[in-house]
C-alpha cells in the first residue's frame, strides 16, 4: 500500500505551492482519494486517471476538504462521451453543497455517486477503511485504511480538536497521518485543531510505528513542530509536502 501527498495545505497559506488536503493511497490496481482540497486536483491528474478512482473520502464540509470535487465533476462529465463516474463518500450533505454552489439541483449527482458516511467499515477493492468521528465540525471523519486484518494500517485524521478522538483507529505499528495545525504553539480557546503536544501523545500511547505531520498552518516553524513532537515520541517524525510518497 502506497501513499502519496497531493496536498498538505490548510484552509489558507502563504507557503508557495501548497494546496487543500488530498492524499491518495494505490494498492495494486485500486486507487483511492482521502480529501480533495483546494487546488489538488492538477496533482490528482499527474498521478493517477481520476476516474480510475475507487472512491473518494471527504472527512468534513469544510472547502479546503472537498473543494476540488467540483473539478473531478466536471472532468468526469466532460471529457468523457460516455461520461465516467467516481463514488465518493463523505458527511450527510455533501452533495447539496456541490449543487448549491453551482445553484443547480443535481449537479454533482451528474458524474459522482455520493453516499453518506458512516461510523463502522467501508470495504473497497481489497482496501478496509474503518471510519470514526472525530470532534471537528457537526460531522467530521477520521479513516483509517489498511489491506486488511492483520495489516499494518494508515490512520488519517482529517481535521481533530480531541486527539484521543484517533486512539480507538489505531493500531501498533500503524502510520498516523495527523494534522498538526498550530505547531508547537497552543491551541487557541475554540480552535478545534492539534497541535504538535496532542500529535506525540497520542502517538507514544497508542505504540504508532510512525508520524506523518500536516496541515500546519502559516507562521509556525516547521523545525520546532517536528522536535515538538518528536520530545513525546520515539519513532520517526515528518512533515509531509505535495510529492511525498512512501509505502506503508
Amino acid at each position: 500500500m502506497e501513499l502519496t501527498v497531493l496536498g498538505a495545505g490548510p484552509a489558507y497559506t502563504n507557503r508557495p505551492g501548497a494546496t487543500g488536503a488530498a492524499y491518495l493511497i494505490r494498492s495494486g490496481a485500486t486507487a483511492i482519494l482521502l480529501d480533495l482540497g483546494q487546488g489538488s486536483f492538477p496533482r490528482l491528474m499527474a498521478a493517477v486517471e481520476p476516474s480510475d478512482l475507487a472512491a473518494v473520502f471527504v472527512s468534513h464540509l469544510h472547502p479546503d476538504h472537498f473543494i476540488d470535487l467540483v473539478p473531478l465533476r466536471h472532468y468526469l462529465h466532460f471529457e468523457f462521451d460516455p461520461g465516467r463516474r467516481v463514488r465518493v463518500f463523505g458527511p450527510s450533505g455533501l452533495d447539496d453543497r456541490l449543487d448549491c454552489l453551482h445553484g443547480q439541483r443535481g449537479f454533482s449527482a451528474e458524474a459522482l455517486d455520493v453516499t453518506a458516511l458512516a461510523v463502522g467499515s467501508v470495504s473497497i477493492d481489497g482496501l478496509e477503511v474503518e471510519v470514526r468521528l472525530v470532534t471537528h465540525t457537526k460531522e467530521s471523519y477520521g479513516f483509517r485504511v489498511a489491506q486488511g486484518a492483520g495489516a499494518r494500517g494508515l490512520v488519517y485524521s482529517g481535521d481533530c480538536g480531541m486527539a484521543d478522538d484517533l486512539a480507538p483507529l489505531i493500531q501498533p505499528g500503524d502510520v498516523l497521518l495527523s494534522e498538526v495545525s498550530f505547531g508547537p504553539g497552543p491551541v487557541p480557546q475554540g480552535a478545534l485543531h492539534l497541535n504538535s503536544a496532542a500529535v506525540g501523545e497520542l502517538a507514544s500511547s497508542t505504540g504508532v510505528g510512525r508520524v506523518l505531520l500536516t496541515h500546519l498552518q502559516m507562521g509556525n516553524d516547521e523545525r520546532a513542530t517536528i522536535e515538538a513532537v518528536r520530545a513525546r515520541f520515539e519513532g520517526p517524525v515528518d512533515l509531509v509536502e505535495p510529492g511525498t510518497r512512501l509505502e506503508i
